[in-house]
Formats: C-alpha cells, sequence, structure tokens
C-alpha cells in the first residue's frame, strides 16, 4: 500500500484524504496541532512541526512514504520540496524553486532578474532598513511577511511615517522574520486566484477568477469572494498564460498543481504569487465542480507516483461563486446560527462546507483564518450572479450572543 504523507491538518486536507483513500493510499498527516480536523480522518498522526524539515524528513524515511504534499498549507511547502528532494519522491519544483516561490521577496528578485512585470519591491530582515529607501518606492505600498499566506500580517501604507507599525505587523505573521515592501497595484478589474495544473512542464490546464474583497472588513485585503469565469479580458488572460508557462520552464517545474495569483494593473498583467501546492478557500473544489476536472484526484495520483487522467483544459459551466463566510465588520461573539434564506438556497447555493460550529467564539475577519467556512453557488448569467451576491448581507445570516 502506497503512503501519503500530508502536511497541516486544516479542513482544507479533507477533500484530499478522501481522495487518497479512494485509491487505496495510507494517509499519515502530520503538524504541532492534534486536535486539527484533518488528524480524524488520516490513518495515522504524527506531531512535528511542518516547518522542521530535517524532523519531517526523518519520520518520512522512517515511515518509508511514497508521496509528501502541503495542500492549501503555505508553512508546509518548503519542507515537502525538501523531503520530496531528499528521498527522490514526485514533486511540482526542486527545493531551491520551491524556497524562491515561497519566499515573497526572493521571488520579485526572481521575476524582475527575468523581466517579468514585477513591482518594486525590497525584502527586509532589518527593521529600520525601509527608511533608507522611501525614495525607491511608489507611495502607496503595501508591507507584508515574505512567507504567509491568507492575507495575515498584510498593511497598506500611506506615508513613510506610519511604516514602523506596519513592519511589526508583518514581522508577527512571518516564520522567517523577513518582510517585504512593494509598491500598492491599484487593479484594473480583480485579482485573480485559481489552480492550474502541468504535466512533465507543460500547462494542460489554466484557469483565472475574480477574487473580491470585503472592503469594510477588518482585514480588507483578504479574499471574501471568488468568482469562475474571470472577466479578466482575453488579451491578458494569455500573456499571464504565456509567462506562466515561462516561469514554469525557468524554474524547472514538472507536474502538479500550483496556486497562481495574478492581477492587471498600469495596463500590464501580472504575476503576484506561485505556489506549488493546492490553494486554500477549496479552490480546486470548486474548479472540480465548474470545469468537471478533478486537480484533487490528479495531485494525489502525482505525489504517490500514479499515472495522472485526463488533466485537459474545458470550459467552465455556468458562472460560480465562493463566498468566504465571515463575521461582519465590528462583529464577534458566540456563534448560534449561520443560515441563507430558503429561496437562495434552493435557487443556487451547491455546497456548504461550515467550519465554525454552534458555541464557538466568532472573531473579526483579520484572516482567512478567521472565515467561517465557505459556500458554493452556481448562476446562469454574471448579471445574475452580481445581483444576488450584492445582497449577501441580507440573505446570510450570522446569528450571534
Amino acid at each position: 500500500m502506497k503512503k501519503l504523507l500530508l502536511l497541516g491538518g486544516s479542513r482544507y486536507l479533507v477533500p484530499i484524504i478522501e481522495a487518497a483513500h479512494k485509491l487505496g493510499v495510507y494517509v499519515i498527516t502530520c503538524d504541532y496541532l492534534p486536535d486539527n480536523d484533518a488528524h480524524k480522518l488520516s490513518d495515522e498522526y504524527r506531531n512535528i512541526s511542518i516547518i522542521d524539515k530535517d524532523a519531517v524528513l526523518a519520520a518520512a524515511e522512517e515511515m518509508q512514504i511514497n508521496g509528501i504534499m502541503s495542500f492549501a498549507c503555505d508553512p508546509g511547502v518548503v519542507t515537502a520540496a525538501y523531503v520530496a528532494e531528499k528521498m527522490n519522491l514526485p514533486f511540482q519544483c526542486s527545493y531551491e524553486a520551491a524556497s524562491i516561490l515561497q519566499d515573497k521577496g526572493l521571488f520579485r528578485k526572481f521575476l524582475a532578474d527575468n523581466h517579468f512585470n514585477c513591482p518594486h519591491a525590497k525584502r527586509y530582515e532589518d527593521k529600520k532598513a525601509p527608511f533608507a529607501d522611501v525614495e525607491f518606492f511608489q507611495w502607496p505600498v503595501i508591507v507584508k511577511p515574505t512567507d504567509s499566506a491568507g492575507s495575515k500580517g498584510v498593511t497598506r501604507v500611506e506615508r513613510p511615517e506610519d511604516l514602523e507599525e506596519a513592519i511589526e505587523i508583518a514581522l508577527d505573521g512571518a516564520h522567517n522574520g523577513a518582510f517585504i515592501i512593494e509598491d500598492f497595484l491599484t487593479f484594473e478589474g480583480y485579482h485573480s486566484s485559481a489552480d492550474p495544473f502541468t504535466v512533465d512542464g507543460e500547462l494542460k490546464f489554466v484557469t483565472y477568477s475574480d477574487q473580491l474583497f470585503d472592503p469594510a472588513a477588518d482585514n480588507p485585503y483578504t479574499p471574501a469572494y471568488i468568482i469562475w469565469p474571470s472577466s479578466m479580458k482575453e488579451e491578458h488572460q494569455k500573456v499571464l498564460t504565456d509567462e506562466t508557462q515561462r516561469l514554469v520552464k525557468l524554474l524547472g517545474m514538472q507536474t502538479g498543481i500550483y496556486n497562481i495569483e495574478t492581477c492587471v494593473a498600469n495596463g500590464k498583467p501580472y504575476i503576484m504569487e506561485v505556489s506549488p501546492r493546492g490553494g486554500g478557500c477549496k479552490i480546486a473544489e470548486l474548479q472540480r465542480l465548474a470545469f468537471g476536472v478533478d486537480l484533487i484526484e490528479n495531485e494525489v495520483r502525482k505525489a504517490v507516483g500514479l499515472p495522472v487522467e485526463a488533466v485537459k483544459q474545458t470550459e467552465c459551466d455556468g458562472h460560480w461563486c465562493e463566498m468566504v463566510v465571515h463575521a461582519r465588520p465590528g462583529e464577534s461573539g458566540v456563534l448560534k446560527k449561520i443560515w441563507v434564506d430558503p429561496e437562495v438556497e434552493k435557487k443556487y447555493l451547491k455546497v456548504v462546507d461550515l467550519s465554525a460550529k454552534e458555541g464557538d467564539y466568532v472573531k473579526p475577519f483579520t484572516g482567512a483564518n478567521m472565515a467561517l467556512g465557505d459556500m458554493f453557488f452556481r448562476f446562469d448569467t454574471r448579471e445574475e450572479l452580481d445581483a444576488v451576491m450584492a445582497k449577501a448581507h441580507e440573505w446570510l445570516h450570522i446569528e450571534l450572543e
């Protein structure tokens, strides 16, 4: 029986475990939080920090695993690449490439050095150093950790006088003690977050989304809605696809799923982030419904050395929206109930996956880790989607006490 080691333990791993079990694969989950959701469904659990590369490697060698993944779990990606390389296991890329992709500062430098569109950006470890570079940036700027996901530790800064506090916030969310400052890009249309898939270094499935933020949320840079298909212009999508393929070749990436964030600003398409893992927010699950391509099963297959199947470009069936359910601005308290008006539920709602349950304490929406769950909706037209989702505050009920 093949063995798959999954780094992390969040609810986003549940469909990975289900797909692995369907294929007859033995699943081990690993992190330092024994009560995490995924550990209840895996065949075995190991209490090891996923950022401790050598400890994970030692356990992986002892268990004689056949594959390793850090799906929807940013902190474990570099470790997964390290273990895969040491044990000669399948992975999207080398440990060196993963180290570049997973550090926002190193990735920005790689993009600039290879003539990709890239905002002015610098990586720092010294909290005082940025004050000598204020003329380098085009203000306002974004300050964020180099190695975190889910918009944790991200602040927009309008003027140099406010940098100090933003740097402290970024470092508080960093694992490696580094932060990045870059020009704030004003998007034309929407930011995109989606999960493409490569086979032998060739992009076989590519899609783009419209990622919307809740400007009134406690953290206005945390995604609140993700919509397929994207409204991005076709010519910009083509440029981004071509540039992503160029990036794949430059970094020697091979087979697997990626979470890729892109945008258009100043009339130019930008690749903002590329991570060799499935995205959070259940992106691959929604894409499976919307496009009919099962990237989750194929990522499991790739990880344990089985052949991938039927990864091909398809069209989106209708118009889909993932809602990241979250507390309304300024609201917190003990959760009583979350429900949707029956008319909307019957006509549009396809999937409900709530992580919060009755009696949980609901906190402000400061990052993806503060989400209460996810809902998937399907519409026949984008106009219908926009009209219904614009009134979500009327038909989505989050009862607190």
